[in-house]
């Protein structure tokens, strides 16, 4: 009997197919690029005059994978890559003790302090992990991929038996992603611009650790188009009400005019994992029953 074809057959090959297939030689010697197609001509795909594409296929990939993967929301952990784990900074405390030089001991006491950030950081992305994996709707943790803060949230997602997602860019210093990012989540970033609209795309809540200019940059652009009304507003946490303070003066901008009286609220300070937990948790009604709601 024939064989019949299904009704929904295709009319045309998949551009996946049609890369696949060997390519007849040109009948001309010498350079064939003209003759490549075009989606496979990486030349052609990194010309100057290809930067709108690329731009919308680091835009398009990242959003067709969490599709696909059903991810709808997210929070989002920023802070600083710089932060070290308690054990770790506390092996740079006795190696500097150790070796008897004063400034060194220094530094590393100040890193043992802030490790403390990290611990908060992991547990932080315990709790959200555990509360949430179950539900139909989980709330997944989105970190820049990269070590310190980054990896704290991860690892926390990661030790609660859940996914989260690493949203790396590639630096002069190349930056490897942490070892807890779920690896089909993981994924690398050319445009600094489009790294930060994946950050906000699906998140349900933004929580903002020490950092350098780099959580700075990320968590004033998110202040501002929560400010300015270009997306909804959501939790801003701040862990460390003391560094923040220290360094930005938020009475002073109030005071001069330069943000308005209650853009001062657009955040919260929070001190623990615990605490945050329970701004994200009222604002949600994520208790019990009415964990599905968000």
């Amino acid at each position: 009997m024939k064989k019949r074809n299904p009704l929904t057959a295709r009319n045309f090959p998949s551009a996946k197919e049609e890369a696949k297939k060997p390519a007849a030689p040109p009948p001309f010697d010498g350079d064939i690029s003209a003759y490549r197609l075009a989606f496979v001509d990486d030349d052609f795909l990194l010309r100057e005059e290809l930067r709108p594409v690329r731009m919308q296929l680091e835009l398009l990939k990242p959003e067709l994978i969490q599709q696909e993967q059903q991810i709808k929301s997210t929070l989002v952990i920023f802070g600083s890559a710089r932060i070290l784990p308690r054990d770790t900074a506390e092996a740079a405390v006795a190696a500097a003790e150790a070796g008897g030089d004063t400034a060194a001991q220094s530094r590393a006491r100040t890193q043992l302090a802030m490790s403390r950030y990290y611990e908060e950081a992991r547990r932080f992305a315990d709790i959200v992990t555990r509360a949430t994996k179950d539900k139909p709707h989980p709330i997944y943790v989105v970190t820049g991929g990269g070590p310190g803060i980054m990896e704290a949230g991860n690892r926390g997602a990661f030790e609660a038996g859940g996914r989260s997602i690493g949203l790396n860019i590639v630096l002069p210093h190349e930056q490897a992603p942490n070892p807890y990012i779920t690896p089909e989540l993981c994924f690398r970033f050319h445009y600094f611009a489009l790294r930060k609209m994946h950050f906000l795309m699906r998140s349900v809540a933004l929580v903002a650790f020490p950092g350098g200019y780099g959580t700075m940059d990320e968590l004033f652009e998110a202040l501002t188009l929560i400010q300015t009304g270009k997306c909804r507003r959501r939790p801003v946490l701040m862990f460390g009400r003391e560094f923040w303070t220290r360094l930005i003066n938020f009475e002073v901008l109030v005071e001069t005019g330069m943000i308005s009286p209650g853009d001062e609220q657009l955040f919260h300070f929070v001190e623990t994992a615990e605490e945050a937990w329970a701004l994200l948790e009222n604002e949600y009604d994520l208790s019990g029953d009415n964990a599905d709601a968000h």
